[in-house]
């Protein structure tokens, strides 16, 4: 398995490749760090300044502090790649020609010469072709949570995390939220009972569904420790039910040009990465 790692030099995108290796078997991590002035007018040109120059001193000294934390860590490294233009463009160019299985970043949010990270996190997930794990700080690394609905996307999310990830020490949670329908537009001529059976109804059909999910836990000899159904808005639900919990990961998933357009917009996965404290992988299928 082979891993593009991210990093700006930050304590996070540290925590990120040390967190990803809990979760993921033996890999190789190529390091890229980006050197950005996308920021700048065109009219400046850096290439041959003095800021140039310590821009990618720093860069070097980031790799090769890099190089020295993964292999204290155990972790088997492969290239070092330095690279200027925009971060999002850079990392999305190298993953597509570098035969990856994941990208790995961390996303903190900060002002200044570290924020890319916090800032093209989610642009990554949303728009790369391939699997992203994207941490916020160092956890235990021990409870994963996959949030899941009757769609066949959900069914292949999970199915390849089974093939993908380390699961047999870890705490499963499966999680399925149903919305509740809004029936005011019938008030006063509804009967109750009957709005009683249809929730009824949808937990039954809830439950099945996580048993079918389940079972596939169980082919793989994995228990799952919790099954939850809920109902109401499923980004708040989800991110509840992390933040309760204490969920470590959270399992997510896209496929297609217009899954990324609703993540882009403001989907359930865009939500529930923007609100956890827990790991965030968004599964590529």
């Amino acid at each position: 398995m082979k891993v593009l790692f991210c990093t700006d030099g930050s304590k996070i995108s540290y925590s990120s490749i040390e967190n990803f290796g809990y979760w993921v078997g033996d890999f190789t991590v190529d390091v890229i760090c980006v050197i950005d002035w996308s920021f700048l007018p065109d009219t400046i040109s850096l290439e041959d300044s003095e800021f140039a120059v310590q821009c990618a001193n720093s860069a070097d000294s980031i790799l090769d502090y890099s190089e020295k934390y993964l292999k204290e860590n155990g972790l088997n490294v492969g290239k070092k790649i330095k690279i200027c233009g925009s971060t999002v463009d850079a990392i999305l160019d190298i993953a597509d020609e570098g035969g990856y299985d994941f990208i790995v970043l961390g996303s903190h949010g900060k002002k200044g010469i570290q924020k890319w990270l916090g800032s093209v996190s989610q642009e990554i997930a949303s728009v790369s072709k391939l699997s992203t794990f994207i941490s916020k700080e160092k956890n235990e690394r021990k409870k994963v949570l996959f949030t899941v609905d009757s769609s066949e996307l959900s069914f292949g999310v999970v199915s390849k995390s089974l093939n993908m990830l380390n699961l047999n020490d870890k705490d499963i949670h499966l999680l399925t939220v149903y919305e509740i329908p809004d029936y005011l537009f019938i008030e006063g001529t509804l009967d109750s009972n009957w709005v009683v059976e249809i929730e009824r109804k949808q937990q039954n059909a809830s439950m099945m569904l996580l048993n079918k999910f389940e079972n596939m836990f169980c082919d793989k000899g994995l228990k799952v420790h919790s099954k939850s159904v809920l109902s109401g808005v499923p980004s708040a639900q989800i991110i509840k039910y992390a933040t309760e919990k204490d969920i470590n990961l959270v399992v997510s998933g896209i496929k297609d040009k217009k899954h990324l357009s609703k993540f882009l917009l403001g989907s359930v996965s865009k939500r529930v990465l923007e609100s956890v404290k827990s790991d965030v992988l968004i599964v590529r299928l």
